[in-house]
């Protein structure tokens, strides 16, 4: 199996995993676990796919990826849920296995189809945060991957590193998502943010003044 299979594989078990459980804490019933599962599995490559001009009907033929996503989805729902509590606190660090795996996997699909830097960060950005981003959505929540800890810009910076030609080889790349990985861990952990400017301040001041005149 070539280096597109691993990142395949463990992007899409660990984002199916993830959609799964928010739809259990959402209380859907099985088939809304089936279904955010797969979205948040598969959504972000479909995109990717229609931007970068690859067949969106290719996730027709990714039929062992979709096994491998009912599968898990399958024993997530079927574990005690004393067991999904105990994986919720270790959700962060399989959610950014997935960022990094989905990342490096769309980086390489652009980069292999010879697009410019700036479609290969698109590529990687949207095939790391893609999938979640829907998932928030079809739960009702704000995409927290545009909100938290520094999420999309690591998926960028793989997609900038292929990009640009600095990792290649099997080795290379293993290395990459290895550093990926870690710094997602190290925005969550010391909380690391993008900067950010609120409205909802001055708007409430602008409410009060006009209440006091």
């Amino acid at each position: 199996m070539d280096i597109f299979g691993v990142f395949s594989i463990i992007g899409t078990i660990a984002f199916a995993v993830s959609g799964a459980t928010v739809a259990m804490e959402e209380e859907y019933d099985i088939l809304g676990v089936f279904v955010l599962g797969l979205v948040t599995a598969f959504g972000g490559g479909v995109v990717r796919n229609l931007l970068i001009g690859m067949p969106v009907t290719s996730l027709w033929s990714q039929g062992y990826l979709l096994k491998i996503a009912i599968i898990a989805m399958t024993i997530a729902f079927i574990l005690p849920a004393v067991w999904i509590q105990h994986w919720r606190r270790s959700e962060a660090f399989f959610d950014a296995i997935g960022l990094s795996a989905f990342a490096i996997q769309g980086a390489l699909y652009a980069t292999q189809m010879k697009h410019p830097l700036s479609a290969v960060l698109v590529a990687a950005m949207l095939t790391g945060i893609g999938g979640g981003i829907i998932r928030d959505v079809l739960a009702g929540r704000k995409p927290l991957v545009l909100k938290d800890e520094i999420y999309a810009v690591w998926a960028m910076l793989a997609g900038l590193a292929i990009g640009l030609g600095w990792f290649k080889s099997t080795i290379e790349l293993l290395f990459l998502f290895i550093v990926i990985i870690t710094f997602r861990m190290l925005s969550v952990y010391y909380k690391w943010k993008l900067p950010r400017r609120s409205l909802r301040t001055a708007t409430v001041e602008s409410k009060q003044k006009g209440d006091s005149q």
